[in-house]
């Protein structure tokens, strides 16, 4: 376990008590994007939610603010699970802690009523970042030495490896906190996918008949078998598979476009030549040569380009904020349709 001390103000930054009252009592937030939880049981999704209908069709799984409220009264734990897929601050920090480890993460808040605690000791098949967010909470961790207690209040980061048992208690006031999972990619992982591709490649016909008398047979077509697929594993690349796998990662996150609307009404209005721009946060700029186009990661997909503009790109890649003119490799026009196109495609947003 390591603990970090930081501002207290960041992780109300991310997620203040107020968020999270305005994501289960204002919106339609919907089971299972919410789960309660309490003297380490789940309670089932019925207990706090209801239907409901939208242009005539049924909803199922509708979060009730009375039923969770209730509940929450009762000493009930409330998770909102998969935060960053629809709060945008803890959106954007799994977006920049993705890009700094190379591991798809993802976000778990608990709220908790004072003195209760939701879940019974138990550990993590993943790493986990602990930041407490509002409140206190006393969490209890076993490790080698036997257990101990760490005391969460905001400023606190705690840092769990997977396997490590905990369990915590709110203390006097309400407890909040965001839990961060490191959901770990694996040389095991990586391995079986490059090796599963070349096992694809076997033929895939049937063992000859009367093995089972004569298994040499067997063993024969095995061997080469064997032996053609070790030629094929000593023929793989390390560098090329490397730069596969880190091409994957930029290109395979989930889609990010928060103010892609407002963006495109500020494009209607027209871009010029110092109209700031910045890069969205958690969006990569990664560029890989392909012949006479350069590929760009962003993140969710890939853009390509002419190579020519390649200079023009580094420049968006290096700097957080920039305006057309800071394009000095291309001419104003050029730089204007390149910026247009970026803000279309989310890499970077129009500075309001």
């Amino acid at each position: 376990m390591h603990v970090h001390r930081t501002d207290p103000a960041f992780g109300a930054d991310v997620l203040s008590l107020e968020a999270a009252d305005h994501l289960l009592t204002e919106t339609a937030i919907r089971a299972p994007a919410v789960r309660v939880a309490r003297n380490g049981s789940v309670l089932p999704e019925s207990t706090f939610t209801r239907g409901g209908s939208l242009a005539g069709k049924p909803l199922t799984g509708l979060v009730d603010p009375v039923k969770l409220m209730r509940l929450h009264d009762e000493g009930a734990t409330i998770v909102l699970q998969g935060l960053q897929r629809y709060h945008s601050p803890v959106g954007d920090l799994i977006a920049e802690l993705e890009l700094e480890l190379g591991h798809p993460c993802q976000a778990n808040a608990y709220l908790t009523p004072p003195g209760a605690q939701g879940f019974a000791v138990h550990s993590d098949s993943h790493d986990v970042f602990v930041v407490q967010t509002h409140g206190t909470k006393l969490w209890e961790i076993h490790g080698d030495g036997g257990p101990g207690e760490l005391l969460l209040e905001p400023g606190v980061v705690a840092y769990l490896p997977t396997g490590t048992p905990h369990a915590a208690r709110a203390q006097e006031a309400v407890s909040l906190h965001l839990t961060i999972g490191i959901n770990q990619l694996t040389w095991r992982s990586l391995l079986t996918r490059e090796v599963g591709r070349l096992v694809a490649e076997v033929p895939d016909e049937h063992l000859p008949a009367g093995y089972l008398d004569d298994p040499a047979r067997l063993a024969e077509g095995l061997g080469g078998h064997l032996a053609a697929l070790a030629d094929a594993v000593r023929r793989l690349d390390p560098a090329t598979l490397a730069a596969e796998q880190a091409a994957s990662f930029l290109s395979g996150r989930p889609p990010r476009l928060a103010g892609a609307l407002l963006d495109r009404a500020a494009l209607a209005g027209g871009l010029d030549a110092d109209t700031r721009l910045r890069r969205r946060r958690g969006h990569p700029c990664e560029l890989v040569d392909d012949g006479d186009t350069v590929r760009v990661l962003i993140g969710d997909r890939v853009l390509r380009v002419p190579s020519r503009v390649r200079e023009a790109l580094e420049h968006v890649a290096a700097h957080a904020e920039l305006t057309p003119s800071d394009l000095s490799s291309l001419d104003a026009e050029s730089a204007l349709v390149l910026c247009r196109r970026l803000v279309r495609e989310g890499l970077l947003e129009v500075v309001r």
